[in-house]
């Protein structure tokens, strides 16, 4: 394989050649232009030609509608999924499968997969429950080996509790590493990503020592708070022992909030519920999915391509990182299969507003895999053109709609009206534009329904001593949806959009983990 260096890069000025820096940084400005252009555009027009602004927020809400009968589509066939897989026996499934596609396998005893458990500040509740959720699996604990990697940073403290917990549970897995993630590392962003691939050169050293090859090992990247539901690594197994090419792929469960879902406010509720339904119709369409969150990928493709450490968004730059080494030959198989992460909710009301504001923008800070893709295109001619521009086409649409279809939607659609003079509100235009738009999003609300009823029907079960009708209030929490697609969709996404286009690149921010 070619070494190909720019898949190191972050930003533009890593880049030695003006050329090269050059068209980085178009693409960095790309997202934030497009973004922007098209608010300042519906302002600006809005003043100077309403009737086609008029026409275009018009077509644009019959294509909002389009999209959202689309993805509830996808969303309720998803679902079924889900339901037909938390059924499934995955287990008894898998060993009557027989392994013909990776020479080292001879059946599903041969597998062994290491969970890497990042930690910062965490309690000692939240990562021992994710523990003790693992141990509940029906997976063989003698397949799994688990390394906790702490955050030097987070103090000697937190290392103390780390350790004990090591000791607590070092006999309850078929190996269990505790290794600390120095400061201050050459070239890395500390953060989730330059821990990971930290505790990845640890897990090299343990698979080395024991000499497993490395295609019967696949490494889940999990976030500390993630609880696998029970069959999740039977599944995952499943899948990677049946797929073709298993290690030419990642693996892509379903993420849900509910381990602290029923002591949220209402807004982190809707908000974190909004992302596992996107990741359900993501499901729906292979083509279009790019890692995510927690996530699975064979141990060969882990260290061969290398686990990227300098920059925020590493979930999803290692599938792409991945999809350019291998020049277009990399996908993400969907497994409709859950697991559980933590709501955002602080130590009060206000901060925990803030908090999922944050959160929200460093998962928006995902449009700077739009500079690193293009640029990785221009450089890999090995890649067809249309697979280039099809996937360049999915991740600027994603962008530029999640910064602005709420603000066109909700917020902007009525500035012909108020801008566009007294020539203009005289027109039938004019007057059955809020009519018209306004009947079009009132279909819509038909996607809110979908999303609400699939809400509740997702939930766990109801803790003892709380009200029934606390899911009658979580269905009619729905309601601020519009509200939360500003506050905490669009606005997040153009100001990460906009540190992009000005070079400001954002460090990781962890997000606080707090349980009542």
């Amino acid at each position: 394989m070619e070494k190909k260096d720019y898949l190191d890069i972050s930003k533009a000025s890593d880049l030695k050649s003006f050329k090269d820096r050059t068209i980085y940084r178009f693409f960095e400005i790309l997202p934030g232009a497009i973004s922007l252009g098209t608010l300042l555009g519906v302002l600006v027009f809005s003043w100077l030609i309403p009737a086609w602004v008029s026409i275009f927020i018009i077509c644009f809400c019959f294509y909002y509608l389009f999209r959202v009968f689309y993805f509830s589509l996808h969303q309720i066939i998803s679902y079924f999924k889900v339901k037909e897989y938390l059924s499934v026996n995955w287990l008894a499934k898998l060993k009557k499968v027989k392994c013909n596609t990776i020479v080292s396998v001879n059946d599903w005893k041969d597998i062994f997969h290491i969970i890497i458990l990042p930690s910062y500040k965490e309690s000692k509740q939240i990562i021992t429950e994710t523990l003790d959720s693992i141990i509940a699996l029906d997976y063989p604990k003698e397949k799994i080996m688990i390394i906790l990697s702490q955050e030097q940073r987070a103090g000697k403290e937190f290392e103390k509790i780390a350790l004990g917990i090591r000791e607590e549970y070092k006999d309850k897995f078929f190996k269990f590493q505790f290794t600390v993630h120095p400061d201050n590392i050459k070239g890395e962003i500390g953060g989730k990503g330059s821990n990971v691939a930290w505790a990845g050169k640890e897990a090299k050293k343990l698979i080395d020592e024991l000499k497993i090859p490395y295609e019967n090992i696949l490494i889940s990247s999990f976030d500390v708070d993630t609880k696998p539901y029970p069959q999740y690594f039977s599944c995952l197994t499943y899948y990677y022992l049946t797929v073709d090419n298993p290690t030419r792929a990642s693996y892509q469960p379903i993420p849900v909030y509910n381990n602290n879902i029923w002591s949220v406010p209402f807004f982190s509720r809707v908000v974190s519920t909004s992302n596992t339904f996107w990741q359900m119709i993501q499901q729906e369409r292979a083509e279009k999915l790019t890692t995510y969150s927690s996530h699975s990928t064979p141990a060969k493709v882990f260290f061969e391509v290398g686990y990227p450490n300098n920059i925020v968004q590493d979930d999803s730059r290692i599938f792409w990182r991945a999809y350019l080494y291998y020049s277009g030959n990399y996908r993400v198989v969907p497994i409709y299969y859950l697991v559980s992460m933590d709501a955002v909710m602080a130590k009060g009301f206000w901060r925990t507003v803030i908090n999922q504001y944050r959160q929200q923008r460093r998962w928006a800070w995902g449009c700077a895999e739009i500079p690193y893709v293009a640029f990785g295109f221009v450089k890999d001619r090995k890649i067809p053109f249309w697979s280039k521009f099809f996937n360049l086409y999915t991740i600027i649409d994603g962008f530029w709609s999640w910064a602005t279809a709420a603000l066109l939607l909700f917020a902007l659609g009525w500035l012909p009206i108020f801008l566009g003079g007294e020539g203009f509100n005289i027109t039938v235009l004019s007057f059955n534009l809020p009519i018209l738009t306004g009947r079009i999003m009132t279909l819509s609300l038909a996607g809110m329904l979908v999303s609400a009823i699939l809400s509740t029907l997702l939930l766990p079960k109801l803790p003892k001593g709380m009200s029934k009708w606390k899911k009658i209030s979580i269905f009619l929490q729905w309601i601020i949806l519009p509200v939360t697609l500003i506050l905490f969709g669009a606005l997040p996404a153009i100001d990460a959009q906009i540190r992009l286009m000005l070079g400001r690149h954002m460090g990781f921010w962890v997000t606080e983990k707090i349980r009542k």
